[in-house]
């Protein structure tokens, strides 16, 4: 695990801004628990980590995009952290937790980094996303990723060099 996940960490990123929180991706299979680490050759740009007090779009966003988003949320685990992040939009009797991210590919070369506590932010928030991770959201192939196991990893532009952990 990296040393910078945990409660102590800045959760707030512009949308659209270079991601710049860890060094590697680390992908993990639900199933085994293997993990796959590797230095990402692609631009990671952040989406939806929100924080009390900093200012974030809302609006309206089609069903059949949460429901995508929720759908992308049960077959991919990312960057995976030992500590938790509580939502502090909300009270702290009622904050979900979450502790990892997702990728979204977007054009070639980039990929879309958001909190696994997005779904949350939108839906129960109103925020609203850059239509552009609308959009990549919405071309996922969620068949394929469901579809995808050990070793492969649901997400395209992995490195041939990637390292494949057996945790």
């Amino acid at each position: 695990m990296d040393a910078a996940c945990g409660d102590d960490v800045e959760v707030f990123y512009e949308d659209l801004s270079e991601y710049t929180y860890q060094d590697e991706d680390a992908f993990g299979d639900r199933e085994s628990f293997y993990e796959l680490w590797y230095r990402p050759e692609y631009i990671r740009l952040n989406v939806g980590w929100l924080e009390a007090g900093k200012p974030y779009s809302t609006g309206p966003v089609s069903t059949a995009f949460v429901e995508k988003l929720q759908a992308v949320q049960q077959v991919q685990w990312m960057n995976v952290c030992l500590g938790v992040h509580e939502c502090d939009l909300c009270s702290e009797a009622e904050a979900p937790e979450g502790n990892g991210e997702i990728r979204i590919p977007g054009e070639v070369g980039v990929a879309y980094a958001a909190p696994f506590l997005l779904a949350h932010y939108i839906t129960v928030h109103g925020y609203r996303p850059p239509q552009v991770f609308i959009d990549a959201v919405l071309a996922v192939d969620l068949d394929a990723w469901a579809a995808t196991r050990w070793p492969d990893v649901p997400f395209p532009w992995v490195p041939e060099n990637a390292k494949r952990l057996l945790e």
